[in-house]
């Protein structure tokens, strides 16, 4: 049986909060701060707003719901994260190394994605109307999430174990300044329309490629050459797969679980909050205020008490009781629910406290996994975590319009944020009873790790 630890990497690991802020203060971090940004940027303007883009010509909620699964790019970019971690682009690479020719790429494929959207006209009673934005939903998911695994790379292998944590929190800031952006771009939707809004997304992603350029490469761990396909598959999609089942042992279905099942309530009810506001009288602009200029600083202020509570009283403790927080602030849509008349305060009391909750469980939950990753196989071992919740929790949230219809706002919000108690429990078997790496502490010696397990 395993002690419940307080630390998150070893017992004698202890920081002061001093020393933790500190951490914050290097170049490297301002790196990861705009690169967070940047692929936050794709998945907002994909998950959140485009939403309301078709609430608003009255596309059905049920369809709402299913379009988000094309969304599933983000679920399954394992199958093509072994190509991003090993695979060579022709000029880009040999130009800008091995990370940053794929963030490059990937970044442009996201500014074509979102170019196509700008030219839809969907319509609910014309099918062929809704065919740009499918095209360029696509695109942009599929770029958006390329773009996740080569910048997960670039982050594991920019810092150590232990700056992990400070890494998780400054990407989750830059991702809250996306929210601000996209938050911010439902008012030009407002005052001109959607397509001049995924015209000025698209010109912000060309400043993250110009940024790439200036992004320094790290250094990567040394790798076999391949002398065959056969050896090559081996290297680049069997050994980083078997590195990570073998490291996990027997708590490798625990674990999965966990990261599978911890943001279930979140991404379930995130999908139709956007119809919710609709149906309070919300305007754009309000919305648009609240989540650009209001909503992002306690997502901020949470992502940077979530790396300080990793640091200070350990992995397993930061999850847990981020967990707790999550399903109390899920449940505060229910409460929103209920109201009558477009209340501003009432929005930004709701949002307020939802995005505090989102700040913590992100960065805890981004550290966990990445305590887990080797980083010889870095891109590939990570993809394959965060495409195993992205998967579940995404097709999940497909089915998200439907319960919305059946039974109506209040009890879907209700519902969905009881979907975070299996995780709260699972945590708690693994905090109790797991090997020190299945609680995220990941600097021990192999052999340490095979006893434990």
């Amino acid at each position: 049986m395993q002690p419940m630890e307080t630390t998150g990497y070893s017992q004698d690991n202890q920081r002061s909060w001093l020393s933790g802020l500190k951490a914050y203060l290097q170049p490297k971090m301002l790196a990861m701060l705009l690169l967070g940004f940047g692929s936050g940027l794709p998945f907002m303007m994909f998950f959140s707003k485009l939403s309301r883009w078709l609430s608003e010509v009255g596309v059905d909620k049920s369809t709402i719901g299913f379009f988000y699964w094309i969304g599933l790019a983000y679920a399954l970019k394992f199958l093509w994260a072994p190509v991003v971690d090993r695979a060579r682009l022709p000029i880009l690479t040999s130009w800008l190394g091995q990370r940053r020719s794929w963030m490059f790429l990937a970044v442009i494929g996201t500014i074509l994605g979102m170019v196509f959207i700008s030219s839809a006209n969907p319509s609910p009673t014309v099918a062929s109307s809704l065919t740009p934005m499918i095209i360029g939903c696509f695109i942009l998911t599929y770029s958006g999430a390329t773009l996740d695994i080569a910048v997960d790379a670039w982050r594991i292998e920019s810092g150590t174990n232990e700056e992990q944590a400070n890494f998780a929190a400054v990407y989750q800031l830059g991702y809250r300044f996306a929210i601000m952006a996209a938050g911010y771009a439902m008012i030009i939707a407002d005052v001109a329309s959607w397509r001049i809004t995924y015209l000025a997304t698209a010109g912000m992603m060309g400043a993250i490629a110009v940024v790439i350029l200036f992004v320094k490469e790290p250094e990567h761990a040394a790798r076999r050459a391949a002398t065959n396909w056969a050896d090559s598959f081996k290297a680049n999609v069997i050994e980083p797969f078997w590195d990570l089942f073998a490291r996990l042992g027997k708590w490798l279905i625990p674990v999965f679980a966990l990261i599978i099942l911890y943001r279930l309530s979140d991404f379930t009810m995130g999908v139709m909050t956007q119809p919710l506001y609709q149906e309070l009288g919300y305007t754009k602009t309000q919305v648009g205020l609240v989540q650009g200029t209001f909503g992002p600083w306690p997502m901020i202020a949470g992502s940077f008490i979530g790396g300080l509570m990793v640091l200070r009283y350990g992995m397993m403790r930061a999850l847990f009781y981020g967990a707790i927080i999550m399903i109390i602030t899920n449940g505060a849509f229910a409460w929103l629910a209920l109201q009558t008349g477009a209340v501003t305060w009432k929005l930004l009391v709701t949002i307020f406290f939802d995005n505090l909750a989102v700040g913590i469980v992100g960065t805890a939950f981004i550290a966990y996994m990445s305590s887990l990753a080797s980083r010889d196989y870095a891109a590939t071992q990570y993809a394959l975590m965060t495409s195993a919740w992205a998967l579940f929790n995404k097709t999940a949230a497909g089915f998200s319009g439907l319960l919305y219809e059946a039974v109506g706002s209040f009890s879907f919000f209700l519902i969905t944020a009881g979907f975070g108690l299996p995780a709260i429990l699972l945590l708690l078997y693994i905090w109790k009873f797991g090997s020190p790496l299945a609680r995220g502490i990941a600097d021990i010696i192999p052999d340490e790790a095979a006893i434990d397990a």
